[in-house]
């Protein structure tokens, strides 16, 4: 009986032949590739923001402001 000690690692690629050999061990079913979803910048801004802030906007009400900017600047033209 084995017992496999399983880690997660992250990879930066920085060589696409790097890249292949990767695949051609999933291939090989020796590792499984899985990719993470990026975190949108205005998300990860948000996070560190409100970490300081006492009350910071939501996603919503940051729209809304976007909205209202754009209209007046739109409505100048």
């Amino acid at each position: 009986m084995y017992f496999w000690n399983m880690e997660a690692l992250k990879i930066e690629i920085i060589n696409p032949k790097a890249l292949r050999l990767i695949e051609s061990m999933q291939d090989l079913k020796l590792i499984k590739i899985e990719k993470d979803e990026p975190v949108p910048a205005l998300k990860k801004y948000l996070k560190r923001m409100r970490q300081h802030a006492a009350s910071a906007p939501s996603l919503e009400e940051i729209a809304n402001i976007v909205e209202e900017v754009r209209a007046e600047r739109y409505a100048k033209k």
